[in-house]
């Protein structure tokens, strides 16, 4: 009833909320994008995008088809290595960036090491700048982690409203400099609060580094000062700091998978890693506990 084929180009583009950022990452016109859609919404029998010039949105049907495609991408996907025989093998050095380890990343990959009990996989987390430094350097073979504005390699998985968070009863004072808790460089999120900053006239002071999501969070809870964070992601107990605190926008941030250097004896699995993100990504935008 739901070709295989359609199902993925309709996550593709749930997770991007973009039909150019779809045809992207399949390496598809964007009119074979829109077919591959409409073909699917036909098969269902509703409308699963609400779409205008400006944005793309999930319906109601499209959000509940999001579960259904997963899992029937799953189960086919697990048919075929079963009758076609193949099996993926090797080391894999993965990295993720301490973001999702609030998500349900490892049910991602606890499913991965289900589907393919071959593949040594090797976890790293840090922060996304280090990752980055690392498959630069050859240590990785794939990466999931925060991408740089001015890096244009990997595929999205989703994009998100990065913003200032905080404890609920927080108050900053406009005459003094803004209270800062972030990462050790070279975090993505601390380059772009201080830059934010900088850009309004506005100064900072850093009252906590640390290298663990779990310390910043303690910091922010405690009321010691505010934090850049996705808007998806943001932790229990803290909250988005309000428009009123005049503090500046602090733009988009792009989360991808990325491949290093294609090693032999890994390359199938980074590939069978990064479909199993990517087809999982919706699962990423929700917290794991």
């Amino acid at each position: 009833m739901y070709d295989p084929t359609h199902l993925r180009t309709f996550l593709a583009v749930a997770q991007t909320l973009s039909f150019t950022q779809a045809a992207r990452r399949l390496g598809l016109r964007q009119s074979t994008v829109s077919q591959h859609v409409r073909r699917l919404e036909d098969a269902a029998g509703r409308q699963l995008f609400s779409r205008d010039t400006h944005s793309v949105e999930l319906t109601e049907d499209g959000e509940a088809m999001l579960g259904f495609a997963r899992r029937l991408l799953e189960v086919h996907e697990q048919a075929a290595a079963f009758f076609t025989g193949t099996r993926v093998r090797g080391r894999l050095r993965f990295g993720a960036s301490e973001d999702f380890v609030l998500t349900r990343l490892p049910e991602i990959l606890e499913g991965f090491r289900y589907d393919h009990p071959e593949v040594d996989l090797e976890l790293t987390v840090e922060l996304s700048g280090t990752l980055h430094e690392q498959l630069a350097a050859g240590k990785l073979d794939l990466v999931l982690a925060k991408r740089r504005a001015e890096d244009p390699r990997g595929a999205l998985v989703w994009r998100d409203d990065l913003v200032w968070i905080g404890a609920e009863r927080l108050r900053l004072d406009p005459d003094r400099p803004v209270p800062l808790i972030v990462y050790p460089p070279p975090g993505i999120t601390r380059a772009r609060a201080l830059e934010a900053l900088e850009a309004q006239g506005r100064d900072g002071r850093i009252v906590c580094t640390s290298g663990s999501l779990n310390g910043l969070i303690a910091a922010a809870r405690a009321g010691l000062g505010v934090m850049a964070h996705s808007r998806r992601l943001i932790p229990q107990g803290l909250f988005r700091v309000p428009e009123r605190a005049g503090l500046p926008e602090l733009g988009k941030v792009d989360f991808v998978v990325v491949h290093g250097r294609r090693r032999a004896g890994a390359q199938d699995a980074a590939n069978a890693l990064a479909a199993a993100i990517l087809a999982g990504g919706e699962r990423l935008r929700r917290r794991g506990d």
